[in-house]
């Protein structure tokens, strides 16, 4: 005859629901995943879809009670690895936006913004186009597969409710990612500057040797309309290395 105690109950809840903790910290973090066009019975219907399919490949969890002070670590530590996981990524993100921040200002379109509904906030125009182009690149190199894979991936890496045994040299990497914005952000963003750099100088020229030229009237829809043109002659090369960067922070994901 079968017994089920409340120890048995448990640690089967245990072997759902540490999962389920933690790949729904990372469809809450992690970008395109977590956009608020996705209602969120859609997110939760999907990390409890994927706990389901990997719970009964991974090893018995720790049996903790939920309501004991172990418990609350063990939950701690599953949001904690799946929300700096889905961080990890949004940072990138980040850089991307950054550069479309970096061309508008160079444009003169660092006031035109508008409600993005991704962060409910006023977001400058380039940055968004450079974002939905993003999450589009994302998309199209299978971002949200490898995702999924290295949260599954995570669980042997960070079992649940054990220690993590990552080195030093990781988490100084992991640190670093920060300065990450700064430095893609601008590398994206260089041509477009650089090319509205000689623009304006061209302009500067022509007002000095022309003083009835109104700078205000002439120098902005020029500056626009060539700064436009170049981020529409730059976009194939801003694709690839969208690309390029995003293939290379998904390889740190699944380190």
């Amino acid at each position: 005859m079968l017994s089920i105690n409340s120890d048995a109950l448990l640690a089967w809840a245990g072997a759902f629901l540490w999962p389920f903790i933690r790949i729904l910290a990372l469809v809450g973090t992690a970008p395109v995943l977590s956009h608020r066009a996705i209602a969120p019975q859609v997110k939760i219907g999907l990390a409890l879809a994927i706990a389901i399919v990997v719970a009964p490949t991974l090893p018995p969890p720790p049996a903790a009670a939920f309501t004991s002070w172990n418990g609350f670590g063990v939950l701690a530590q599953q949001v904690a690895v799946g929300a700096a996981m889905g961080f990890m990524l949004r940072l990138m993100f980040a850089a991307i936006e950054l550069a479309g921040d970096l061309m508008g200002l160079s444009m003169g379109l660092s006031f035109a913004t508008f409600v993005d509904p991704q962060n409910s906030d006023q977001t400058p125009l380039i940055g968004s186009y450079l974002g939905v182009l993003a999450s589009l690149v994302f998309l199209a190199i299978n971002g949200h597969l490898i995702v999924v894979n290295g949260i599954v991936e995570s669980f042997r890496a960070f079992p649940v409710g054990s220690m993590p045994s990552t080195g030093a040299g990781t988490l100084r990497d992991f640190a670093l990612m920060g300065g990450e914005i700064f430095r893609v952000g601008v590398h994206l963003a260089l041509p477009v500057i650089a090319a509205l750099l000689v623009v304006n100088l061209a302009i500067g020229v022509m007002t000095r040797a022309a003083p009835q030229l109104n700078l205000m009237s002439f120098g902005f829809p020029v500056g626009l309309l060539a700064g436009l043109w170049m981020l529409w002659i730059a976009t194939p090369w801003t694709v690839a290395a969208i690309e390029r960067h995003l293939e290379r922070s998904l390889v740190f994901l699944m380190r």
